[in-house]
């Protein structure tokens, strides 16, 4: 079944699930990230059929996500490395980690990210880079972006601090 292109819409979460909402991709990705990237240990981990692997190891590389590097010529044979777009989605992979583990583990959790120095469970947290606050302060919101247009201005409206220089 083929599901509605999202290519088109600009909403920013649309454009990305268009690239990796199918859900095999963010397994996939999943595992490059942490090392697995020959397709036979990709298909093994996965329990993924081969053909299903295959076409979505191709729209990651299409989309720009992965990279195929040959590593046999005979037979031949790639492996599929991150891209430095495809790293960009580690954190979050990382944060559906965490949400999994809250929300949708009540066995508790089987997979945590830990500090590789200390060993110290980590809660991937989102945070201003220019405050080190978390974004899930109340002083966060969404607000349209310099290319939004009509539709998008009205649903989120003009940022506080572009009201206050009188730019609309």
């Amino acid at each position: 079944m083929r599901h509605k292109s999202f290519d088109r819409m600009t909403c920013p979460i649309a454009r990305s699930l268009e690239r990796v909402g199918e859900w095999w991709s963010l397994l996939i990705m999943r595992d490059v990230l942490h090392g697995v990237t020959r397709f036979d240990a990709l298909q093994k981990n996965l329990g993924i059929a081969p053909n299903t692997l295959t076409r979505r190891l191709g729209a990651l590389v299409e989309a720009g996500l992965l990279e195929r590097r040959r590593y046999s010529d005979h037979p031949p044979r790639d492996e599929y490395v991150a891209t430095a777009r495809g790293r960009d989605l580690n954190p979050i992979i990382l944060a559906l980690l965490a949400w999994g583990n809250k929300h949708c583990a009540p066995e508790g959790a089987s997979v945590v990210l830990i500090n590789r120095r200390t060993g110290a469970v980590v809660d991937p947290v989102l945070s201003d880079p220019a405050t080190g606050r978390p974004v899930t302060d109340p002083d966060y919101v969404l607000a349209a972006g310099p290319v939004a247009g009509p539709r998008t201005r009205q649903r989120y409206g003009v940022p506080p601090s572009r009201r206050k220089r009188g730019v609309a």
